[in-house]
C-alpha cells in the first residue's frame, strides 16, 4: 500500500482568487411540470421515494446542488402512497407545492397543504404521507450538497421511527468527568482555556420541527403591502426557529422567507455572500443579476443570487408571492456573511458589526 502524502502549493506573493461566480438560472414551471409528470409515471420504488435533484450546470460530485452548498429535490408522492423512514445529519427546509399530505419527524405528525413550509433537524427520523386523492410535490432545500463536499454526509437508510429518549441520568455529578478547573481566562484582553471535558459537552440547544401554514404566514404578510412605494426595505417575513440564535435561521444552516411583491414595485441593487434561491408561485416579474435580465413567472424556480453578485428584483401588474431560501445563518456562524444592502454605501459583516437600516418606523 502506498503512503498518502500531503503536497506543498507555493502561494508566495500571490494574490487571493478572483471570484467565480455561477451563473444566475431560472428552471421553467413548464420543466418542473414535466419532471413533476415523469416522476409520477414511474413504479413505486423500494424506499417509496420519487424525487429527482434541481441540479445547476456548474455543480460537479460529490454535492450536486443547485447553488454550491443548497441541494433542492423535487419530491412526487401519489394518493396513497408513503415514504419509508430515513434520517441523516443534514438538516432540511420542506415546502409543498402542490397537493396536501401529512409529514412525521421526531415523532411529530405535520399536516400540510400547499406552500406551507416545515424543518426537519438533524438526525431525526421522518417519513411522508400522502393521504389526499391528489398528486402531492414538494421541494426540499438541504445542505446536503456541502456535507457530501465536505465527505460528511452521514444518512442512515434503516432508522428507530422515533430516537429513544435520553436518559435522565448521565453521571453528570461524577467528579471523575469534570476537569477541577473549568474553562478559566487566559488574558486581559478575552482569550480563555476550556478544557477537554467541556470540549465534547457543548451546551445543548433543543431543535425541533416546526410548522409554518401558508394561510397564517399569508394573514400577516398581506398586512406589508400597505408599507408604500417609498419603503426601502423588502416586504417579507423570516421563517424563525427560535434554536438558531442570532443566526436568524429556519434552520441552522437556512433561512426561508416568504415576500410580497405588491405591482410595479422595484427593488434596489444589492448583494450578499450567501446565495439565493426563489420559487414564485404567484405572479411574475424580473431580476436583474450581474447586469442580465431574468424574466420568471408563476411556478418557477430561481437561483436569483449566486454569492456576492449584484442583484434586483421587480413586480410586474400582479402581487407576486415567493419563498426564498438563503445560506446566510451559516455564513453568520462562520463570520463569512458579507452584505451590502446599498451599493453607494459601506459592506457589513452581519452578525459581527451593525447591520442596515430601513425607513420603516420603529414597530
Amino acid at each position: 500500500m502506498t503512503d498518502v502524502k500531503a503536497r506543498f502549493v507555493d502561494r508566495t506573493g500571490a494574490s487571493g482568487p478572483a471570484l467565480d461566480l455561477w451563473p444566475a438560472l431560472i428552471v421553467p414551471k413548464e420543466d418542473i411540470d414535466h419532471e413533476i409528470a415523469r416522476l409520477a409515471s414511474l413504479p413505486p420504488p423500494d424506499n417509496g421515494r420519487r424525487a429527482s435533484l434541481i441540479v445547476h450546470p456548474r455543480a460537479q460530485e460529490p454535492g450536486l446542488g443547485l447553488a454550491p452548498g443548497i441541494r433542492v429535490t423535487l419530491e412526487v408522492l401519489k394518493p396513497g402512497e408513503r415514504c419509508a423512514p430515513i434520517r441523516h445529519n443534514s438538516t432540511q427546509v420542506n415546502f409543498c407545492i402542490q397537493g396536501r399530505g401529512y409529514s412525521v419527524v421526531a415523532g411529530q405528525r405535520i399536516d400540510f397543504a400547499s406552500y406551507d413550509v416545515w424543518n426537519t433537524p438533524s438526525m431525526r427520523t421522518y417519513w411522508h404521507v400522502n393521504d389526499s386523492a391528489d398528486l402531492q410535490v414538494r421541494l426540499t432545500y438541504s445542505n446536503a450538497a456541502l456535507l457530501e463536499k465536505m465527505n460528511v454526509h452521514v444518512v442512515d437508510e434503516q432508522p428507530p421511527e422515533v430516537c429513544p429518549a435520553e436518559a435522565a441520568a448521565r453521571g453528570s455529578d461524577d467528579p471523575a468527568r469534570h476537569s477541577p478547573f473549568g474553562t478559566f481566562r487566559l488574558t486581559d484582553a478575552g482569550a480563555y482555556l476550556m478544557p477537554y471535558e467541556q470540549l465534547i459537552n457543548p451546551q445543548a440547544v433543543e431543535s425541533k420541527p416546526l410548522h409554518w401554514p401558508w394561510q397564517l404566514v399569508k394573514a400577516h404578510l398581506d398586512k406589508l403591502e400597505a408599507l408604500g412605494k417609498s419603503y426601502v426595505g423588502r416586504r417579507l417575513y423570516l421563517l424563525f426557529n427560535p434554536a438558531t440564535g442570532r443566526t436568524n435561521g429556519t434552520t441552522q444552516n437556512f433561512f426561508a422567507t416568504m415576500t410580497i411583491r405588491p405591482p410595479h414595485i422595484v427593488d434596489r441593487p444589492h448583494r450578499h455572500t450567501s446565495a439565493a434561491i426563489n420559487y414564485f408561485f404567484a405572479g411574475r416579474g424580473r431580476s436583474v443579476v450581474e447586469g442580465r435580465t431574468y424574466e420568471w413567472k408563476a411556478g418557477d424556480l430561481m437561483l436569483s443570487a449566486p454569492g456576492w453578485g449584484v442583484h434586483n428584483h421587480a413586480s410586474g401588474d400582479e402581487p407576486v408571492y415567493e419563498l426564498t431560501v438563503q445560506d446566510s445563518p451559516l455564513n453568520i456562524a462562520m463570520e463569512s456573511l458579507l452584505w451590502q444592502e446599498d451599493l453607494k454605501k459601506p459592506l457589513a459583516v452581519l452578525g459581527a458589526q451593525r447591520g442596515f437600516d430601513t425607513n420603516r418606523g420603529a414597530r
